[in-house]
């Protein structure tokens, strides 16, 4: 315990345990399901299957070479230290495909679409939590996430990613070019639910008349903090406290029940959450 937490204390270390971690589990997708059912998932790795089948090229090596000059124009659009390490990543990544003993698992071209994206995704959200990428449309794509936080990581991708599927299709197969393009949009999700979180709370916002006995209740008998906000109503411009609150997906009816036996006539708004970081929920850390 004490060893995990020094290594948890420790950024650098826990960062590169993540790039190694992730390109194991990622790389780990090519050799077992993708790679003998030609299933293209994008990017550059997207183009060296295709090359593979074309002229037989090893994947990893091809993927690795043609990496090279994207770092060469990404290295001064992102700092030293993600460039460095990205390329570390991208490195690894590329001889783990080609040098990892494993079998292909399955003849079946669904569970191998299905089951690589999923070692795909999570193995790429691993290492993007280390602060790297395995260079690529990833690398692109998470450049273009800095430059617009709104627009998700997996969305940045599914759009470049589009022209692999399309080079699939030509150069293969439509069944291939459709398989990929199901690893994409599978492997995107993954992704963006290892990165912003399961969505398993709940953020409610509640306008009642009863606040004291809401919040007072929602507190002793949830154990939940509560925040309240001033709001005005724009057609009554009548000025009143709104709470907001963060539960358990499981705690939904518990709140319902509390505003019933309060206010019935309460106005409640149920949102999701990404992720939700403090007290009662997961550690900020």
């Amino acid at each position: 315990m004490k060893l995990l937490r020094a290594i948890r204390a420790n950024e650098t270390l826990t960062s590169w345990l993540n790039i190694v971690f992730g390109c194991l589990i990622a790389a780990s997708a090519y050799p077992m399901f993708m790679t003998p059912h030609n299933i293209a998932p994008g990017g550059l790795t997207g183009v060296a299957i295709i090359l593979n089948y074309l002229f037989g090229w090893p994947v990893g090596t091809t993927s690795l070479l043609l990496c090279v000059p994207l770092f060469l124009i990404g290295w001064r659009a992102v700092s030293a230290q993600f460039a460095f390490r990205s390329a570390v990543a991208t490195a690894l990544f590329s001889v783990l495909i080609d040098v990892l003993p494993l079998p292909c698992v399955t003849d079946d071209y669904l569970m191998a679409t299905l089951f690589g994206a999923v070692l795909l995704g999570i193995g790429l959200a691993i290492i993007m939590s280390g602060n790297a990428t395995t260079g690529g449309t990833d690398m692109i794509a998470q450049m273009l996430h800095r430059r617009f936080p709104s627009v998700k990581v997996g969305v940045f991708l599914t759009a470049l990613d589009g022209c692999v599927v399309l080079a699939a299709w030509f150069t293969m197969s439509a069944r291939a070019a459709l398989y990929a393009l199901c690893n994409i949009f599978i492997c995107a999700r993954i992704m963006d639910i290892m990165l912003s979180g399961w969505g398993s709370a709940k953020a409610c916002f509640i306008v009642t008349s009863a606040v004291s006995a809401v919040t007072d209740r929602i507190m002793r008998e949830l154990e939940r903090g509560a925040t309240l906000l001033d709001a005005t109503g724009a057609y009554s411009g009548v000025k009143r406290q709104m709470i907001l609150c963060v539960v358990g997906s499981r705690e939904i009816p518990r709140v319902k029940r509390i505003l019933k036996e309060e206010d019935p006539a309460a106005f409640l708004i149920i949102t999701d959450t990404h992720e939700t970081l403090g007290e009662g929920f997961n550690q900020l850390r």
